[in-house]
C-alpha cells in the first residue's frame, strides 16, 4: 500500500512538473510551425514569472499578475518576432540574446523594485496564488486508496492552470489540423513562397504564430512564480524553456506526442526530487549532482538516439524575403 501511495503521488508531482513544460512547447510549437525558430522559450518564461509574481505582490491579486506575466512574453516574443519576421535576423541568435537579457534584467529590477535580493516578495493566500481546487468528494475519497486516491491525487487538487494546459492538448491539435488558420500556419512552415503568391501574407502570419507563443509561455511562467512556486527568483525557470524545446523536437512537433514527451521528462523531474537523500539497495545515497542531472542526462539521450528521424519544417529559421 505505500508504494501504490508513493506512485500516485509521483504520478500526480509528474503532471504538476509537465504543466509548464507543456505550455510552453505547445507555444513553440506554433512559432516554428510558421518557420520562426523559438529559442527565447526559456527568456519568455522568466520575465514572465517576473512580471506575474511582481505584480501578484504589489497589488494582491493573481490575475492581474498572469495578465502581466501574458504581456510580459507577448512583449518579448514581438521583440524577437521585430528582430526576425521584420527586419530577417538570426532567429537563433534573438532568441538567446532575449533569455539572457532577461536573465539579468529580472533579478536587477526585483533588487531595485522589493530589495530583497533579487527576488520578489513571498506570495500568501489564495488573492495572490493560484491555489489548488479540490473536486467534489475528494476529501472523503482519500480514505479509499483505490480509485480514490487517484481521484483525489490525479484528478483533484491541481491549480487551474493545470487544467487549462490539458485542455490546450486537443484544442491545439484541432487549430493545427482543423481549421484555416492551422492549414495556413503550416504551409507557412514548409513553402512561404506559394503562401504569398496566394496573396496571404507571410509575416502576418508568423506575427501571430509568435504572439501564441508569447502567450502560451506567459501562462507558463507565471504558473511558475504564482502557482508551482511563491514568488519569483533568479534562474528559476532552471533551463525548462530548453527542456520544453527538446520535447518538441521529441514529439516531432505534434500536440499529442509532445505531451508524451513533457509527461516523460517531467517524471525524471519529479522521480529525481524524490530520490534525493534516499538510500538504494546495493547503491546507496545517489549524489545529489547526478540526481539533478538525470532529467537533462535523459533528454540528451532520447534525442541523440531514440528519437528517430525528426523533419522540422522545411522553412524553420529561415527569414522570408518576398521576391520583386
Amino acid at each position: 500500500m505505500e508504494t501504490y501511495t508513493l506512485v500516485v503521488l509521483l504520478l500526480a508531482a509528474t503532471i504538476r512538473v509537465a504543466t509548464p513544460l507543456l505550455l510552453a512547447a505547445l507555444g513553440a510549437m506554433f512559432s516554428e510551425r510558421a518557420g520562426v525558430v523559438d529559442l527565447g522559450l526559456e527568456g519568455k518564461m522568466l520575465g514572465a514569472a517576473f512580471a506575474a509574481a511582481a505584480v501578484s505582490a504589489i497589488s494582491g491579486s493573481a490575475w492581474l499578475g498572469l495578465g502581466a506575466g501574458i504581456a510580459a512574453s507577448v512583449l518579448l516574443a514581438l521583440l524577437i518576432g521585430f528582430a526576425c519576421i521584420t527586419h530577417r535576423g538570426n532567429q537563433v541568435v534573438a532568441g538567446v540574446a532575449i533569455t539572457i537579457m532577461v536573465g539579468g534584467l529580472g533579478p536587477t529590477l526585483a533588487l531595485a523594485w522589493f530589495n530583497q535580493g533579487g527576488q520578489t516578495p513571498a506570495l500568501d493566500g489564495s488573492a495572490q496564488r493560484f491555489l489548488g481546487l479540490q473536486w467534489p468528494w475528494s476529501t472523503t475519497a482519500r480514505e479509499h486508496p483505490f480509485p480514490g486516491l487517484l481521484y483525489a491525487e490525479l484528478l483533484s487538487g491541481h491549480n487551474l492552470i493545470v487544467y487549462l494546459a490539458a485542455i490546450l492538448v486537443p484544442a491545439s491539435a484541432w487549430v493545427l489540423y482543423r481549421s484555416r488558420f492551422g492549414l495556413r500556419l503550416r504551409a507557412v512552415g514548409e513553402n512561404p513562397h506559394a503562401v504569398d503568391t496566394a496573396g496571404i501574407s507571410v509575416n502576418a502570419l508568423r506575427y501571430r504564430a509568435v504572439i501564441i507563443s508569447g502567450v502560451l509561455c506567459g501562462v507558463a511562467g507565471t504558473y511558475l512564480s504564482t502557482a508551482a512556486s511563491a514568488g519569483f527568483q533568479r534562474d528559476m525557470t532552471a533551463g525548462k524553456g530548453y527542456l520544453a524545446l527538446a520535447a518538441l523536437i521529441f514529439g516531432k512537433w505534434k500536440p499529442w506526442p509532445t505531451l508524451w514527451a513533457c509527461l516523460l521528462f517531467a517524471f525524471t523531474d519529479a522521480l529525481a526530487a524524490r530520490l534525493q537523500g534516499v538510500a538504494l539497495p546495493l547503491v546507496g545515497v545517489i549524489p545529489v549532482q547526478f540526481i539533478l542531472a538525470l532529467p537533462y542526462a535523459l533528454t540528451v539521450l532520447l534525442l541523440a538516439g531514440f528519437v528517430g528521424k525528426a523533419e522540422a519544417p522545411r522553412a524553420i529559421g529561415v527569414p522570408y524575403s518576398k521576391e520583386k
